[in-house]
């Protein structure tokens, strides 16, 4: 590893291609993350695509619309809420950082909590050795596993992000050895600017973007050959006249559409991500969304991360995005489901019993399937004006936070094994009692 010195400023020549090459051919195309339960398992790689709540928001809105840094009692709502979200497959991060529990402790507790108020596949931090330890510890408890099934069955992620440019820091690196020397996952993700931490033309960000990321892919197949990776990409643009960065642009799509190609071109799952720069739900949070998912889609994504929720940039989590996303992320599963063109599917006889001018309202055919032919949304409402007038005007901010409240007041935690939680608890409990992880504050 010292001979190869994959991260970093080098003088030019100093990393063979074929090297890097050889390294990343050994990380599997396709693999398994499983959940805590056998039903929540995903296939990350090929076909599947996976999707993911938001995650490290710092602050969140209420559903009585006040802002409020990250706190537990949000964390574990936005938890209740992605449980109950059939399009929310796992949880990449803490939705919120719940910050009124301390650093020292808090990687702890917010364990115990996703593990059992949700039973969807998680994500731990990479924020240092002993984080990463009990995170893994926590999960193949959670399981009731045994530590040699943990190994064999991938069951926890993390993400890695360069600190572009061409950099990874040390709890990055700490990360993805411990990570990755276990067979779990690691999701390398470049965060590239343009105009800021990148070239600021799209093609330049996209080569440092690659160049990180393979650095990133090659360094944990040399802690453990085959070892699950992904390839991530976050490559956007900044606003240039503010430096803020922007999201959910055209820029941002394309980037998406060729990390998707690249990543193909090593034959590794690709991560992306919804995103919006939007401060409000409102139309901009839905056409930047929309570019950010296309661009995605497009792009062949396997795991969409922040798929559900975010906002601002990320700076903040929102209960009524998270159903509105998760709305849109339904019907682009039900877009990319195959058309039916089976003899009963394409009507002959349907339409020739209706002949012309007539309607098919009542015909058998039409019967048989108007409950279940077309995609039903959660928040869009197709009354007509004077139906929706009457029903108050709601638009579909309103309706997307009554249907978070309806959800939230009808959670119910799913079940768990009472010996693997009391064990869950007892880890805690024991590791809080020890002053959890040392910090400076």
């Amino acid at each position: 590893m010292g001979r190869c010195r994959l991260l970093g400023r080098r003088r030019a020549g100093a990393v063979r291609p074929e090297l890097i090459t050889e390294l990343v051919s050994h990380a599997p195309p396709e693999f398994t993350l499983h959940g805590r339960e056998p039903h929540r398992d995903l296939k990350i790689g090929g076909n599947w695509m996976a999707f993911s709540s938001v995650a490290s928001a710092p602050n969140y809105l209420t559903l009585d619309g006040e802002r409020r840094t990250g706190d537990r009692q949000g964390f574990r709502d936005f938890l209740r809420l992605g449980q109950l979200l059939n399009p929310v497959h796992l949880f990449g991060g803490y939705p919120v950082e719940p910050v009124d529990l301390h650093a020292s402790i808090r990687h702890l507790e917010c364990a115990y909590d996703v593990h059992t108020l949700t039973d969807k596949p998680f994500h731990v931090y990479s924020l240092g050795q002993q984080r990463n330890l009990y995170g893994i510890e926590m999960a193949r408890i959670a399981r009731g596993i045994d530590h040699d099934t943990l190994e064999r069955e991938p069951s926890l992620m993390t993400v890695i992000n360069a600190s572009s440019p061409l950099k990874y820091d040390h709890p990055m690196l700490e990360g993805v050895i411990q990570m990755a020397a276990r067979n779990q996952v690691v999701v390398i993700t470049p965060f590239t600017l343009a105009g800021a931490m990148a070239p600021i033309t799209i093609a330049g960000a996209l080569v440092q973007q690659n160049a990180e990321a393979l650095a990133g892919i090659a360094f944990t197949q040399l802690v453990r050959k085959g070892a699950p990776v992904m390839y991530g990409g976050f490559t956007s643009n900044v606003d240039m006249r503010s430096g803020s960065p922007a999201f959910g642009t055209p820029e941002y799509a394309k980037a998406a559409i060729a990390g998707g190609q690249l990543a193909r071109r090593y034959n590794l799952p690709y991560r992306s991500s919804n995103v919006s720069a939007s401060n409000a739900v409102d139309a901009q949070a839905g056409y930047e969304s929309m570019m950010a998912l296309w661009g995605a889609v497009e792009g062949g994504v396997n795991l969409m991360m922040h798929g559900a929720g975010w906002m601002e940039g990320g700076l903040h989590a929102s209960y009524e995005k998270m159903v509105i996303d998760a709305d849109l992320l339904n019907m682009v599963g039900a877009l990319l489901e195959p058309l039916d063109t089976s003899d009963d599917a394409l009507a002959v006889d349907a339409i020739a019993g209706v002949g012309p001018s007539g309607h098919f309202f009542g015909t058998e055919h039409t019967q048989a399937r108007y409950t279940t032919e077309f995609y039903s949304p959660m928040v869009s409402d197709w009354r007509n004006w004077e139906t929706w007038e009457e029903a108050g005007s709601p638009t579909a901010h309103e309706r997307a936070n009554k249907v978070a409240r309806e959800l939230l007041e009808a959670y119910e935690p799913p079940p768990i094994d009472e010996a693997r939680k009391a064990e869950l608890r007892e880890f805690v409990d024991r590791r809080v009692a020890e002053g959890g992880v040392k910090t400076n504050f």
